[in-house]
């Protein structure tokens, strides 16, 4: 029995692989990576690798085994049709008679577009018979912390999101609530509501940014309209910034603040305040 993570060299996989590393011996580990040489420092740590692409169905024939657990990270080739790559996956796991697949999905409560590749992921997760557990991970403090350029040399951070707030966490947060169901029990057909324990706004954020940096930065809010030409105009494809000012709205209407417990209960421990975030970004 193994333990398989897909995307193992993204940014929230590699988080997984690390945390797995603690708890589980090497060998039972798999990563699923497209590019073998990126996954060489877990390959020299004991990592067992597989090579497969979610837009090369053929490529995951044979990869699961029964009584594996698997944890599939949801896509980011937005333009690349993200239910059918998944659905790959899934119907591969089906197969295998795998234990458990785990799906890296979104909050119940976020209606944006971006949202609909995760709802109809789940559909098909859950009408496979395949024993899955719902991992309805919110944003990441690192979807800001790690754009910090432009907010510090303009001396503003610019949303469309009003007074919305945010519940999020790090990445390494929702990567040990993954870690949490795969090496435990009792986790099968169960969806968990994942966000930080703190719900923040931007103007908090912006005050936070200040008190770090000792300069003055305030938070600027502008129409979604306007904030989609703002990404556009930096080099973001026009569908991606619709994706973002359509998540930036749904800041703006609560739909992205989780108060269940559930990210702290499954990890055992508080999560990342966004302060300490904040600083561990402007030290890198």
């Amino acid at each position: 029995m193994s333990i398989v993570v897909t995307g193992a060299t993204g940014h929230l996989g590699r988080h997984v692989v690390q945390q797995l590393l603690e708890k589980v011996p090497a060998d039972r580990i798999t990563a699923v990576v497209r590019d073998r040489d990126k996954a060489a420092d877990l390959a020299a740590r004991g990592v067992r690798l597989a090579v497969a692409d979610y837009n090369a169905p053929e490529t995951f024939d044979g990869l699961f085994a029964a009584g594996d657990r698997v944890l599939l990270v949801s896509g980011n080739e937005f333009d690349k049709g993200r239910v059918g790559q998944h659905t790959v996956v899934i119907d591969a796991a089906k197969k295998a008679g795998v234990a458990l697949l785990a799906y890296t999905s979104a909050p119940s409560s976020l209606t944006a577009t971006l949202a609909d590749d995760h709802r109809a992921t789940e559909e098909a997760l859950v009408g496979s018979g395949v024993p899955y557990v719902l991992l309805r991970n919110g944003w990441y403090h690192e979807n800001y912390t790690e754009q910090l350029a432009p907010v510090l040399e303009h001396g503003a951070v610019v949303q469309a999101a009003g007074e919305g707030r945010v519940s999020s966490a790090s990445r390494a947060d929702y990567a040990a609530a993954a870690v949490a169901v795969l090496t435990g029990e009792g986790h099968e057909n169960k969806a968990y509501e994942l966000g930080g324990d703190e719900a923040w706004s931007f103007a908090e954020y912006a005050a936070e940014l200040s008190r770090q940096t000792g300069r003055e930065i305030a938070y600027t809010p502008v129409s979604t309209e306007a904030y989609t030409g703002i990404l556009t105009g930096a080099g973001v494809p026009a569908p991606l910034a619709e994706v973002f000012a359509g998540v930036d709205a749904a800041i703006e209407k609560g739909e992205l603040v989780v108060s269940t417990g559930d990210l702290s209960r499954l990890t055992g421990r508080p999560t990342t305040p966004l302060a300490e975030a904040v600083a561990a970004a402007l030290k890198g």
